[in-house]
């Protein structure tokens, strides 16, 4: 007879987490980093009591906002490699909905995460409870089928039993490199209550490891062919290249065949900057390294990537007739995008496989010289607009002095804005994983509390924070989660008083400054917000600097805090870095009463003409 044990739902949800495991260098840990929760009517009687019994198996860490502290834990997830992951536990109505954004952030960056908020009474008997989304010709509509086009796997939990197939299948999908995503459970607020005897066998402790798919045969000759005929060949090395930890792996690979790497922002830090085959950032906000060698290819093997609109020029990037795609991906649906030859496998082992079918085969001696060309001309003009001058400060300055004072080997986090653009371009990353950025979702607000996430999963790592006053404005309330669990960041505020980066977008379309400085949105007194200050009423360490030269002592300063410091420094809103890039697909309207649109949609449909139109 099997050995049962009678649990709530949510004591048995609890349980099990604790007992999953992963290795990593050899060492048995908990799957299962912890769980952020923010506790209300729809949780805290359930899940609150059953987190309270395995606290010191599973710690809960407690939050300010939902979506903040679900980006921590996808933060946490990403700075693991996708080894290790969190769980985030709401109550029913508003702290369930702000989830959904960093769920949909993690299903774009198959990142794992899973959510657990709570949901309405299963048994419907004090229907409409508080913060009940009610379906009136749908009597099982929730607030939480949001979730559903943003999870990799969904369920609702009605019977307490249902949990056992549903964790079963949940742990499949965020540990599986080709599912891996966000899953939620939304679980109902009576059944979390609910007792049941459940099998001694659902508590085994089980080790999750990730699999390495490899290559089909026929998949892998053809893709070998079609490099071995390649005259000038370079590889994208995405995400995916740093998920599967295939970094030395790569190295190994271009040093041997000679093809010059282009990185995503995904899978930036795939190899050092300083690499002489790292052309750098590539396609919108590529180097011109990069772009240069990108748009003369006749063989692109995509590592990884899944191929966004920001890493191909939205498809007018690659120019060369003929040009060949190769899709080395553990995802069957990446794989083959854009008429890609398909090589399904683990990055690691795809590019493992692929050497030992090319052989002694190298790219070409011209192509090299090349390659190391256009970088050595890039790096002329990264310097050029890194370097202090006596101007507001752009941007590109202030990555400068944060890279001058802290170096290559502190982890950078950013997500969104102008910054992104930037720091693809010019910040020098060192180590794996050690450039981490949301740009798939591109989330305003994740920046600080996945910044908390990446200190939390590497804490004797120096974790810099930067991002701009919009988005600071957005999400800033994990400054004081920081302080109270005693988890330093270095935040660095670049504020240029408004959206900057779209300011300049809707500049480049020909439209009128409108609706994104603060000088240009409706107003009848303009804010003056002190950053300094308001982060210091966090408990944070808190400066405003004046100049480049103030930033990098301040951030030298920083060093010797004890808890996160905050350093605000002005930045212009106009100035970006000319060198590199690419057009980027953005649609100007057809028809306007401005000049200045009607121009724009010239040169638009003239772009246009670049992109190539593939299956």
């Amino acid at each position: 007879m099997t050995r049962t044990i009678r649990l709530t739902m949510a004591q048995a949800l609890a349980r099990f987490m604790t007992r999953q495991m992963t290795e990593i260098d050899g060492k048995k840990v908990p799957i299962f980093g912890g769980v952020w929760a923010i506790f209300g009517h729809g949780n805290v009687a359930g899940m609150g009591e059953a987190l309270y019994q395995v606290r010191e198996e599973l710690p809960t860490f407690r939050a300010h906002n939902e979506q903040a502290m679900a980006h921590a834990a996808i933060g946490f997830a990403k700075a693991c490699f996708r080894r290790r992951f969190m769980a985030a536990t709401s109550s029913i109505g508003p702290g369930a909905t702000n989830m959904v954004t960093a769920a949909a952030l993690a299903h774009v960056n198959r990142l794992p995460v899973l959510l657990l908020p709570g949901d309405v009474f299963a048994n419907r008997v004090p229907d409409p409870v508080l913060q009940q989304v009610e379906g009136f010709g749908d009597g099982t509509v929730s607030a939480n089928d949001c979730f559903r086009p943003v999870s990799r796997y969904f369920d609702r939990i009605t019977r307490p039993e249902q949990i056992i197939p549903a964790m079963n299948r949940a742990m499949q999908v965020l540990t599986d490199p080709a599912e891996c995503g966000p899953v939620t459970l939304a679980l109902c607020q009576d059944v979390q209550a609910e007792a049941f005897d459940y099998p001694e066998t659902f508590f085994a402790e089980r080790i999750w490891v990730p699999r390495r798919v490899q290559p089909d045969v026929r998949e892998l000759d053809i893709a070998a062919a079609a490099v071995r005929a390649a005259r000038k060949p370079v590889i994208i090395a995405g995400g995916g290249v740093l998920y599967s930890q295939a970094t030395e792996t790569l190295k190994a690979f271009v040093e041997r065949h000679g093809v010059p790497v282009m990185e995503t922002q995904a899978g930036k830090s795939s190899l050092p900057h300083d690499h002489p085959l790292n052309m750098g950032s590539v396609g919108v906000t590529g180097s011109s390294a990069s772009n240069l060698l990108a748009e003369q290819a006749d063989l692109v093997l995509a590592v990884g990537s899944r191929l966004q609109d920001f890493t191909t020029g939205s498809w007018a990037l690659f120019k060369a007739e003929g040009v060949r795609i190769v899709g080395l991906n553990v995802l069957p649906f990446d794989a083959g995008k854009h008429g890609a030859l398909p090589l399904v496998a683990d990055a690691k082992a795809g590019l493992e496989a692929l050497e030992q079918k090319l052989g002694s085969w190298k790219a070409p001696e011209s192509w090299l010289s090349t390659a190391h060309a256009a970088k050595a001309d890039w790096m002329k003009a990264a310097k050029a607009v890194t370097d202090p001058t006596n101007a507001l400060p752009s941007d590109a300055q202030v990555i400068g002095a944060v890279h001058r004072a802290r170096g290559s080997k502190a982890i950078l986090v950013c997500a969104s804005g102008g910054l992104p653009g930037e720091l693809h371009k010019l910040w020098p990353a060192g180590a794996p994983g050690s450039y981490h950025l949301d740009y798939g979702y591109s989330t305003m607000g994740y920046e600080i509390a996945g910044g908390l996430g990446v200190k939390i999963a590497r804490p004797d790592d120096d974790v810099i924070v930067m991002l701009g006053d919009g988005s600071y404005m957005m999400l800033n309330s994990e400054i004081a989660t920081s302080v109270m669990l005693g988890k330093k960041l270095t935040i660095v505020v670049l504020d240029n008083r408004g959206f900057g980066c779209i300011n300049r977008l809707q500049m480049a379309t020909g439209g009128a400054n409108f609706n994104n400085l603060l000088k240009d949105a409706e107003h009848e007194v303009l804010p003056e917000i002190d950053f300094a200050a308001h982060a210091a009423s966090m408990g944070a360490a808190a400066r405003k600097v004046a100049s480049i030269a103030e930033l990098e002592h301040a951030l030298k300063e920083a060093e010797a805090d004890t808890r996160t410091s905050v350093i605000v420094i002005d930045t212009d809103p106009l100035v970006s870095t000319e060198a590199g890039g690419h057009w980027w697909d953005v649609a100007v309207p057809e028809v306007s009463e401005r000049p200045s649109v009607n121009a724009a949609r010239e040169e638009y449909e003239r772009k246009r003409q670049m992109q190539q139109l593939v299956n």
